[in-house]
């Protein structure tokens, strides 16, 4: 009997895995269509990407100034300094110094308001809404600079939030008078309570482009550009632009800008003087010596000019020792070498003393009469924001003591507004400073992005 073989049948080999490339007859790798992986849609396409991404950044320049700028410092010594305040409410002359314990003549001296003919100038009513540069002391606490001089007593109904924004214009945040007064919890408020009102200030060396400067706080209303407020303060939008920091001209309300208030005359008083370190603002005034000695500055340089302030108060004599001259007068002589000038000046408060100090220079020529600053009547009411006038810079070609040349009138800046007595585009070297530009090329930017944007939506 024969065997059969066991027949096997072999299982067919399985079939070779799908490659995402077909061979073709020359041996060529091909990619397989129908295998390859298409990616998901993207829910928003590649040009829209790249349009948010571009507007993003050429937004950042025009949030740059979100806060105020600071102004980090190491020394103890204090430099005089501007607070930009608008009333808001009307308040007597008496009650704007207290709120910032300055002093009522010395607080319409720095706005070149009439304080010597006006009777009762502490009584006198000055109108919501007005605008006034007040005189502080800018010092250095905890690494930066800030005015630590206000006071403020708590009333019913105050609230941090209140007293920020209300009775201080926004010059300080509820959260800095919270951590100025270690205040927990800010809801409650004792009435009675004397709080620290930490306000923005600044100094920087006192200088601008190595010219004696005072600096000006000031809070950016609604409406508000930097030509504007270049122009209101008589100053440069790039002067406003460096001092801040920014990275544009654009500015939002609440944003608390340094710009330059004036060029300033320097006084050269002895360190141990009360009144060390005093600096007047252009076409300004500051009173000093227990308000026996007025300062003015300008209009025609930046020379410090002191004489008796008009005020009805007792004051010792103000003659120069071993001269006959008064505080404030002069007497020329012609010479072949020039003209010999003997003067008798303000030399500072000392210990209660007021010294006066004779002075011989010879110049070049002979000096004019000193011109004066003139002084505007407290206003009753305001229109608008303030009538009161940004006051001009010295022109740097004018002589000391010499007649000042009249400044060519410059063309108006786009954006800005022009004020009563100032022209926009003069600064404090009397050149303008395009500042519009940088806003008008944002604009047309955003304009072709627009247009990007709808092409690329299609």
């Amino acid at each position: 009997m024969q065997k059969s073989k066991a027949s096997t049948k072999a299982s067919p080999a399985p079939p070779p895995p799908l490659s995402p490339f077909l061979l073709s007859k020359t041996q060529t790798l091909t990619p397989n269509p129908s295998l390859m992986a298409t990616p998901p849609p993207s829910p928003f396409p590649f040009p829209f990407v790249i349009f948010v991404f571009v507007i993003v950044f050429l937004s950042l320049p025009l949030v740059s100034l979100s806060k105020s700028t600071i102004e980090p410092c190491s020394v103890s010594d204090a430099c005089p300094a501007l607070l930009g305040y608008t009333l808001y409410a009307d308040l007597k002359v008496s009650e704007v110094a207290a709120l910032f314990r300055a002093d009522p003549f010395a607080l319409l001296a720095a706005n070149a308001l009439d304080f010597a003919s006006v009777p009762d100038v502490p009584d006198r009513i000055l109108p919501a809404g007005l605008f006034l540069r007040v005189p502080t002391l800018c010092s250095c606490a905890d690494g930066i600079r800030k005015s630590l001089s206000t006071r403020y007593r708590t009333r019913p109904a105050d609230t941090l939030a209140s007293i920020a924004a209300d009775v201080f214009g926004g010059l300080a945040s509820a959260d800095q008078i919270r951590e100025a007064n270690g205040i927990q919890d800010p809801s409650a408020v004792d009435v009675g309570r004397t709080l620290v009102v930490p306000l923005p200030c600044a100094c920087f060396n006192s200088t601008d482009n190595f010219l004696p400067a005072v600096y000006l706080s000031y809070v950016v209303r609604g409406g508000d550009t930097v030509p504007a407020i270049a122009a209101r303060y008589s100053t440069t939008v790039a002067d406003i632009v460096n001092a801040n920091g920014m990275g544009g001209t654009a500015v939002g309300p609440g944003t608390s800008s340094r710009s330059h208030c004036q060029l300033a005359c320097p006084s050269m008083f002895p360190r141990y003087a009360s009144d060390y370190g005093m600096l007047v603002a252009n076409a300004t005034y500051a009173i000093t010596s227990d308000h026996c000695v007025q300062c003015s500055c300008g209009p025609g340089n930046l020379n410090l000019y002191c004489t008796p302030a008009s005020l009805a108060v007792s004051c010792p004599s103000m003659q120069c020792r071993n001269s006959k001259l008064m505080l404030g007068n002069a007497t020329i002589q012609h010479t072949s070498a020039g003209c010999n000038v003997t003067s008798c000046d303000y030399g500072g408060f000392v210990n209660g003393t007021l010294i006066t100090k004779l002075t011989t220079t010879l110049q070049p020529k002979c000096p004019a009469p000193h011109q004066l600053p003139p002084v505007f009547e407290p206003p009753t009411s305001v229109i608008r924001e303030s009538y009161l006038a940004p006051t001009p810079s010295p022109i740097p070609e004018a002589e000391p003591g010499g007649p000042v040349p009249s400044r060519k009138p410059s063309p108006s800046v786009a954006g800005t507004f022009t004020l009563p007595g100032v022209s926009p585009s003069v600064g404090p070297a009397g050149s303008s400073s395009e500042g519009t530009s940088v806003d008008r090329m944002s604009y047309i930017l955003n304009l072709l992005l627009l247009l990007l944007l709808l092409i690329f939506s299609r």
